[in-house]
């Protein structure tokens, strides 16, 4: 454990997160001199407020980690639902989206100027290989079959303004869901499952990064007669 203090209390890698924050949005000190007032202009406070807005998101997510505990064994279901529940109570304390959210948001800002059905599905590929996200239902390959069928039955590209050709394509997007065994009400079954997914991918990626840190420093001089202790073990909150 003492090995796991000087380690954490040390480490540049662990702490990146907080002093990147302090880097990018610290305010100089003179700002809050009286000779360096000067006229507020709209856009400063706007700023301001965007600032503002920032500090206090931030820091509701730090108060939140300084309760929970979080433990690095993306490889334990119990962890992962821990860590997959922290998030979801910072995003809902710091008014931010879930990831489920985020991916919606994106469909609905890129795709807005969209015309065509072909390429407005090609637009959701492209978010969903961004994302890093999986078809393991084939549902993406069943949303092209159908618009084929539409279009070889209108006989013309469709239009996403075409309202009794989209109605058609999504009549075949509700056959293919069926196939698929895909129903509506278990959406929020969906959503829940890629939040986990994606708490135990940033679960691993934080237990990659301990486990390097610490190697790092192991390597040190002054660490090399103390054993580096199981990751599972640290408790970041004694260093927030």
């Amino acid at each position: 454990m003492a090995y796991a203090s000087r380690f954490l209390s040390r480490s540049k890698q662990l702490q990146g997160s907080l002093v990147i924050f302090q880097q990018q949005h610290a305010i100089p000190v003179r700002a809050f001199a009286k000779e360096a007032a000067r006229p507020t202009f709209k856009g400063d406070e706007m700023l301001k407020g965007v600032f503002f807005d920032i500090k206090n998101k931030f820091q509701a997510a730090v108060d939140i980690l300084r309760k929970e505990k979080i433990t690095l064994a993306p490889e334990d279901p119990a962890a992962v639902k821990q860590y997959a529940n922290v998030m979801k109570t910072i995003r809902q304390k710091a008014d931010m989206f879930s990831e489920s959210q985020r991916i919606k948001h994106d469909i609905d800002t890129e795709t807005q100027d969209i015309p065509d059905a072909r390429a407005y599905l090609l637009k959701l590929q492209d978010i969903r290989t961004r994302r890093g996200l999986t078809d393991e239902l084939g549902a993406e390959a069943m949303m092209f079959e159908a618009l084929e069928k539409v279009e070889k039955d209108i006989k013309k590209p469709l239009l996403r303004s075409d309202k009794k050709g989209m109605d058609l394509l999504v009549a075949e997007f509700e056959k293919g869901n069926k196939k698929l065994g895909i129903r509506k009400e278990d959406l929020p079954k969906y959503e829940e499952n890629l939040e986990i997914s994606m708490a135990k991918a940033q679960l691993d990626e934080l237990k990659s990064d301990a486990v390097e840190a610490m190697e790092s420093q192991k390597k040190k001089e002054e660490f090399k007669d103390e054993e580096m202790p199981d990751v599972k073990s640290l408790d970041i909150r004694n260093f927030i």
